[in-house]
């Protein structure tokens, strides 16, 4: 179910406007009628399109006729008292005149208000087309025989109702929401997958008890030559005849059916990455970007991730990408965005950061085994303060990708190691001092093999501390005295003083 906000919403990302208030922003759209210049009439429908007209008040007019909540037409011309007065006889026949601008064709409108009233509206949060559910049910009667239908990536998008002696696999697979790890590692030995990947005849895959697995006969469901997913029927043995043909045709229902719900989760993903990126990037704007992306109006923190396939850089990003948008009806957690070759999810999160870090979690038990993923989560912020979010979780995940053997790096512990990242990005960038202190005794201990900058280290870190730092290195206290007083003959400073101190730990933490 789509609703009249939410096609304003959308569409307002194209360049559409809404020409007076909206009465009834929870009306529900359920069809479309393109105007078709050489008729003098128009279908009923719930969204008019008023291709080729010129004049708002024709507009309406065809709106009216059509029994439309919305009617859409190019920037109208004409005057500003016609204008009213057509404004005012739609108010009246509750329709909403949506003015698209000239910059946009109709071919991209039409694309976005058929994926969203038609395509859009059949679908439910993270489950694919509603009747999708139904035809797998279709297709079980007819086979006899349970039907799973999966993505390509073996994640369950439907399956028939009747699990009365469905075996263990079927369970947890269902359960799961995608194929478990063994059963999926199975079906790559047996060459499952690779023959999916090649083959469009139906396959039997015989039945495996240890791993909980009766009979399966599967079928690719293709688009062309790209693989969209598969169907999966339980069987203790091979399919023929009759039932065969039925898989074979159930497969290309199932082919149609995730097109479509492919330009709904497409649709969805570019409305929403421009708008993700909106906020990363600081907009006046905020909080009408917020309600656009249907987030609540609370504070937030900002995820950064990439994700890596064996030795690849940055190959599976697409992947995460994909697994962070999965679901529809916007009812996930967070928004995300693709920039480059990171995934940054918005999270509505308060001072507590565990759901991010769960969200994380789960997003890394969704991709294939051999796929890593490094990350970084920001600290909590206003709508306002997203885009110092936004470089809080990318500071936290170059840390973590230093460091991949950690848990996903988290701004509130992790800002004193962020703090030091930054002041040796600065010296890398060549605004640490080239004379002082540290660079003295830097130079000496090259030329004379000597440990007098460990020694300060030291030293310091344990606040004038003669045995802590001599335990530090290692060495007996008079070591150390004799040490600092050498250093006190070679450099000038006075140690005594706290600034002198904060300024030779912050020299000492850039300089690695």
């Amino acid at each position: 179910m789509v609703t009249l906000d939410r096609l304003i919403n959308v569409l307002s990302g194209y360049g559409v406007r809404p020409m007076a208030n909206v009465p009834a922003r929870d009306t529900e759209l359920h069809s479309v009628v393109v105007h078709d210049p050489a008729e003098s009439t128009v279908s009923v429908g719930d969204v008019v399109l008023a291709v080729g007209v010129r004049e708002l008040t024709r507009a309406v007019e065809l709106a009216v006729a059509a029994q439309a909540a919305v009617v859409l037409v190019h920037d109208p011309g004409g005057s500003a008292d016609g204008a009213r007065e057509a404004t005012a006889t739609a108010a009246e026949h509750g329709v909403t005149v949506l003015t698209v601008d000239p910059a946009v064709s109709w071919s991209q409108v039409c694309g976005v208000v058929y994926g969203l009233v038609l395509e859009g509206g059949e679908v439910r949060s993270g489950r694919g087309p509603s009747d999708l559910f139904a035809l797998a049910d279709a297709i079980a009667s007819t086979v006899e025989g349970q039907v799973t239908i999966e993505d390509r990536l073996s994640r369950v998008v439907a399956y028939s109702s009747l699990q009365q002696g469905a075996d263990p696999a079927r369970l947890d697979t269902i359960l799961g929401r995608r194929v478990s790890e063994p059963v999926r590692r199975l079906f790559e030995q047996r060459g499952v997958f690779q023959h999916l990947a090649t083959s469009a005849e139906p396959l039997f895959v015989a039945p495996s008890p240890e791993h909980g697995l009766r009979g399966r006969m599967v079928a690719g469901v293709r688009a062309g030559r790209e693989l969209l997913g598969s169907v999966w029927v339980t069987c203790d043995e091979p399919l023929t005849g009759p039932r065969l043909r039925e898989l074979r045709d159930g497969a290309e229902a199932v082919a149609l059916h995730l097109l479509r719900s492919r330009v709904s989760a497409d649709l969805e993903r570019q409305v929403e990455s421009e708008l993700v990126i909106e906020l990363l990037d600081g907009t006046p704007d905020a909080a009408s970007v917020c309600g656009k992306l249907g987030l609540p109006p609370e504070t937030f923190r900002v995820v950064a991730l990439q994700a890596h396939a064996d030795d690849e850089r940055h190959a599976a990003v697409l992947l995460a990408y994909d697994r962070a948008t999965t679901g529809f009806g916007w009812s996930r957690p967070g928004r995300s965005t693709l920039f480059g070759n990171t995934v940054y999810t918005l999270l509505p999160c308060g001072d507590d950061p565990a759901p991010a870090r769960d969200w994380v979690d789960e997003l890394v038990r969704d991709l294939p085994e051999h796929v890593t993923v490094a990350a970084g989560i920001g600290g909590v912020c206003e709508l306002s303060e997203i885009p110092a979010g936004r470089r809080e979780a990318e500071e936290c995940l170059a840390l973590h990708v230093t460091r991949p053997d950690r848990a996903p790096l988290e701004y509130d512990e992790a800002w004193h190691e962020i703090l030091l990242q930054r002041l040796r990005t600065a010296a890398e960038a060549g605004r640490q001092p080239t004379r002082g202190p540290i660079v003295e005794l830097t130079r000496h201990d090259a030329a004379h093999n000597t440990r007098y900058v460990a020694t300060l280290r030291a030293w310091l870190e344990t606040q004038g501390d003669l045995g802590a730092a001599a335990a530090a290195l290692d060495v007996h206290p008079n070591t150390v005295r004799y040490r600092m007083r050498r250093m006190n003959e070679l450099v000038r400073w006075e140690l005594e003083d706290p600034k002198t101190r904060l300024a030779l730990l912050i020299a000492l933490a850039a300089s690695g």
